[in-house]
C-alpha cells in the first residue's frame, strides 16, 4: 500500500499579489523581510529533507523591465475591473529597471536560490498573477498568459513549468485542457469542503475557524482520487496562517490542528497538502520559521514512525 504523502505549495508572488490593494509604500518593508525569509524556509526545507513547489509569479522571473515587456503576451487580460490587471501598474511607471532597483517585482535571484535547493520544484502562478473566474477575460487571453510562463522560464532558468497553482485559488474547470496544452501536469484545486466551494458572507469566517477546530472533517485525500482527462488534480488541505501579535494566544492551536491533520494522514496512508505564501512570512519572521519548524520537527517523527514522506506536486503526478 502506497504510503502518505505530505506536500508543501508556495504561492510566490511579493507585490504582484495584490498589487490594486497594496500601497508598496506601505508595504516595503512587509516585501523586505518575506524576501529575508526564504532563504531561511530553503534552509529548513534542506535540513528535514522536504519536497515543495515554488509557484512563482512569471513576472518575477524577468531579468529587467525590458525583459518582461519583451515576454508580455499579445492578448492581455481584459478584467471588467480594470484595477485588477497587474499590467496597470507597468503602464503607470509603478515598477523599477530591475531586482537591485526594485526587489519588490522582481526576484530571479532568488529563483535561482530555490531552483539551487534539492528537492524544490519551480512551479507557476501564471505569467501575470490571472483570476480565471474574473468577468471580461477570456480564454485566449489565459492561454497567451501561460505561454508566457513558459517562454521566460525556459529563456532564464532552461525549465519547463510542469505544476500550476492558480491565483486566488480562483479555480476554473473550463481552463484545465488550455493548461494541459501549456505543458501543465498538475493543478493545485480547493479542498471538498462546502465553504470552499461558494462566496457565503459568512465563508472566510467558516474557513478560520476551521483552523483552529475540526468543523470541516478530515482534508487530507487518497492518492490520485480527483483526475480530469487532461491532468491530475491535488486539492490543497489547509492554509498556514501566519503568526499575528494579535492572534498569539491561539498560535498554538493552529499548529496542533495542523499537526493534527499531518498525524491522521500519515496513520492512514493519505495526502496532506500545506500552503502559504513566503509574503505572510514578511511580518513576525522569526515567529513565522519558528512555527514552521515546528511543523517540520513533526514530519520527521511521522516520517520515521509511519514512513510518511515528503513530496512536490509534480512528484504526486
Amino acid at each position: 500500500m502506497e504510503k502518505g504523502k505530505f506536500v508543501i505549495s508556495l504561492d510566490f508572488e511579493l507585490h504582484w499579489g495584490a498589487a490594486e490593494l497594496w500601497d508598496l509604500n506601505v508595504m516595503k518593508p512587509y516585501f523586505d523581510g518575506a524576501r529575508q525569509s526564504i532563504p531561511e524556509v530553503l534552509a529548513l526545507f534542506g535540513k528535514y529533507n522536504i519536497h515543495a513547489t515554488w509557484a512563482t509569479v512569471g513576472f518575477l522571473f524577468a531579468k529587467n523591465k525590458e525583459q518582461l515587456l519583451a515576454f508580455s503576451p499579445k492578448f492581455l487580460p481584459t478584467y471588467t475591473n480594470k484595477k485588477l490587471s497587474a499590467y496597470r501598474i507597468i503602464d503607470d511607471g509603478e515598477i523599477g529597471f530591475d531586482e537591485s532597483d526594485d526587489p519588490y517585482h522582481y526576484a530571479p535571484s532568488l529563483i535561482q536560490k530555490i531552483v539551487d535547493t534539492p528537492n524544490q520544484e519551480l512551479g507557476t502562478h501564471t505569467f501575470s498573477h490571472y483570476y480565471c473566474n474574473e468577468p471580461g477575460q477570456n480564454e485566449q487571453q489565459f492561454d497567451a498568459d501561460l505561454k508566457a510562463a513558459q517562454a521566460i522560464s525556459k529563456e532564464n532558468f532552461g525549465i519547463q513549468l510542469q505544476s500550476l497553482v492558480l491565483p486566488r485559488n480562483q479555480f476554473n474547470p473550463k481552463y484545465l485542457e488550455i493548461a494541459e496544452r501549456n505543458g501543465i501536469k498538475v493543478v493545485r484545486s480547493n479542498p471538498d469542503v462546502w465553504f470552499w466551494k461558494n462566496d457565503l458572507r459568512f465563508s472566510p469566517l467558516a474557513r478560520a475557524f476551521d483552523t483552529l477546530f475540526p468543523i470541516s472533517g478530515t482534508l487530507s485525500y487518497k492518492h490520485k482520487e480527483r483526475t480530469s482527462e487532461t491532468l491530475t488534480l491535488h486539492p490543497a488541505s489547509r492554509f498556514l496562517r501566519p503568526y499575528s501579535p494579535k492572534e498569539r494566544f491561539i498560535q498554538k492551536l493552529k499548529i496542533r490542528r495542523i499537526k493534527s491533520e499531518m498525524t491522521q494522514a500519515a496513520k492512514r496512508n493519505r495526502v496532506y497538502h500545506l500552503w502559504w505564501h513566503p509574503h505572510n512570512f514578511g511580518n513576525s519572521t522569526k515567529n513565522n520559521v519558528a512555527a514552521l519548524e515546528e511543523i517540520l520537527k513533526h514530519y520527521e517523527q511521522l516520517h520515521f514512525k509511519y514512513n510518511f514522506t515528503s513530496a512536490s506536486m509534480i512528484e504526486l503526478y
